[in-house]
């Protein structure tokens, strides 16, 4: 790790609190099973809200301080309104979230100050498969690209470094590149 960073590193994370949790968790493996929720309520046409309120986590109930809701619909090219996000953007945006929070919390666990980050994140779908039109088209993303701007004090193979680390342990990414068992239920 070739650093010039003489000073404490400061990207805003708590890297302690984290590396005590990674601790804690070995010890009580169970403290680090997570029950992630959402709520979604429909609006009109393609327009719907969701809502995330609480979790569980660390053995017991959670609850965010304040509920954050996200509002998606499709774009006005379906002939919807375009009042948020589509769904697959919302994919796109939490890709990048994650793998932008987990490089900040590398850096900084790693000595590297972060002057700035920008990611361009861009996912490619042929819409024939969801509108029925090929049923041989998939319906999800067929490509995602995610490309970094990183201004850092250190060098490029550090920062490269950096990056690789945080899609090591990316949570997002490793949703959409690994099946996940989806149960669909209608109450």
């Amino acid at each position: 790790m070739t650093t010039t960073q003489n000073t404490p590193v400061d990207n805003g994370v708590a890297v302690a609190h984290l590396l005590g949790a990674r601790d804690a968790f070995t010890e009580t493996p169970e403290a680090g099973h997570f029950t992630w929720r959402a709520t979604s309520d429909w609006i009109t046409g393609s327009k719907a809200t969701m809502t995330v309120s609480d979790y569980f986590g660390l053995g017991a109930e959670q609850q965010h301080p304040q509920p954050h809701s996200v509002t998606t619909d499709h774009p006005t090219v379906f002939g919807a309104t375009d009042h948020g996000p589509s769904a697959p953007e919302l994919i796109l945006m939490g890709l990048a979230g994650c793998l932008t929070a987990g490089i900040a919390s590398v850096a900084q666990n790693w000595g590297i100050a972060l002057n700035s980050v920008k990611a361009d994140v861009e996912g490619d779908m042929d819409l024939s498969g969801i509108l029925g039109a090929d049923p041989d088209v998939r319906n999800g993303f067929s490509a995602i690209r995610v490309r970094y701007t990183i201004e850092a004090d250190a060098d490029r193979a550090d920062v490269e470094a950096v990056v690789a680390q945080s899609q090591k342990r990316s949570a997002v990414y490793d949703i959409i590149t690994n099946p996940t068992s989806v149960v669909v239920e209608v109450n």
